[in-house]
């Protein structure tokens, strides 16, 4: 079954089933296109459990590159390959027991080539052990609120006994988790590159990254069980969105699918800043504070997502007090940005104060009117 669903700032703006049938022909078992911010534009058989393959590397990699950005890793860190991460099968860059490479080389395998024993590594390193490493996946896919989703082990190997299950959905949620973190984009856009000090050459198994304009990762997948997948990123004209699809029979129907829906979501959608053209005043005076003025600002100003001909009608209200009565505390709601598609609301944003301001004492107050009396004297 097919549908289209839209996100939270852009209910009823979508046109149902005309749009359904320009992705009727989506081959894949499971599909969805989201944007970065979680509005979903298409899916098919979104919460379906299936293998994901190579794909469950994109946790593999947020949780690695969480850590670097919160200070807890670093890019020049050593890992050390155990036996268990140099006995990996399938796609690797052929670690021995005991060797070494930087936490750099390693995630750089791992998004460009695939690398199964890298990931084991890394896992292995920030884990304790490959045990540990999947309890910490598994309690980021749910705080990340993904229901379908167990992983077994970092890199989407089969193992005896064990699978991987996941669904579009909760790939497409990870996947935006990761796309917050620009630093991974270091890794997934590259298309050749080498490691071991220019010994071993990578080359990216996304072969969309040069047949599709604006694509910016994310990970491919295959095993014989599971299929082609993929969770390809890509970003067009201040827009990023997510096309995740499992079980394809062929590597050609796999972009062939990502490739129509990117297309589908570029053509018809755009992200609209709220505050473009609004005339919105960067202050507002204050009644009795030891500031004239007090800054201010919207308190959410990201964009929303629109249809293009919705966009073009645009118009923007900007309701504000013409003054504040100090104190004024930061975060203040001093009015609102109400945007409109005619007579449809499509957003409407808090307009709050920026800064703290303190309202004057009475002593300020007989001091300012001494200064007052003395100079009409």
């Amino acid at each position: 079954m097919k549908k289209l669903i839209s996100g939270i700032l852009a209910v009823c703006l979508l046109a149902g089933s005309s749009y359904a049938a320009e992705l009727s022909g989506i081959q894949a078992k499971s599909a969805i296109l989201m944007t970065k911010e979680g509005q979903v534009l298409f899916e098919q058989n979104a919460d379906e459990s299936l293998q994901p393959a190579s794909v469950t590397k994109i946790m593999t990699m947020l949780l690695a590159i969480e850590a670097i950005d919160e200070g807890r890793a670093s890019l020049e860190d050593t890992i050390t390959a155990s036996a268990h991460a140099a006995e990996m099968g399938g796609t690797q860059i052929y670690l021995k027991e005991g060797e070494t490479m930087s936490l750099d080389d390693m995630l750089k395998s791992i998004a460009v080539a695939s690398a199964n024993d890298a990931a084991m590594a890394v896992a292995e390193h920030f884990g304790g052990s490959e045990e540990g490493f999947v309890s910490m996946m598994n309690e980021r896919a749910q705080e990340l609120g993904c229901t379908g989703t167990a992983f077994v082990n970092p890199n989407g190997l089969d193992t005896d006994g064990e699978k991987t299950l996941t669904t579009a959905r909760d790939l497409a949620k990870i996947s935006a988790e990761l796309m917050k973190h620009e630093r991974v984009y270091d890794y997934t856009t590259i298309w050749m590159d080498t490691v071991r000090n220019g010994e071993f050459s990578l080359a990216n198994t996304n072969k969309l990254l040069r047949q599709y304009k604006g694509m910016t990762g994310l990970k491919t997948g295959y095993t014989s069980e599971a299929g082609f997948c993929i969770s390809a990123t890509a970003r067009r004209d201040g827009m990023d969105l997510i096309a995740v699809v499992m079980a394809e029979k062929d590597k050609n129907a796999r972009n062939a699918d990502v490739t129509a829906m990117l297309n589908y979501g570029f053509a018809n959608y755009t992200m609209v800043a709220p505050e473009d053209g609004a005339q919105l005043p960067k202050s507002l005076p204050v009644v009795l504070g030891r500031q004239k003025e007090a800054a201010i600002e919207l308190a959410d100003d990201s964009s929303v997502l629109l249809e293009k001909q919705q966009a073009e009608g645009i118009e923007r209200t900007v309701e504000l007090e013409e003054a504040l009565c100090a104190p004024v505390k930061q975060g203040q709601k001093v009015g609102e940005l109400v945007v409109k598609a005619g007579d449809q609301e499509i957003a409407r944003r808090e307009i709050v104060a920026s800064e703290t301001v303190e309202a004057k004492s009475i002593s300020d107050i007989f001091r300012e009117l001494m200064e007052i009396l003395l100079m009409k004297n």
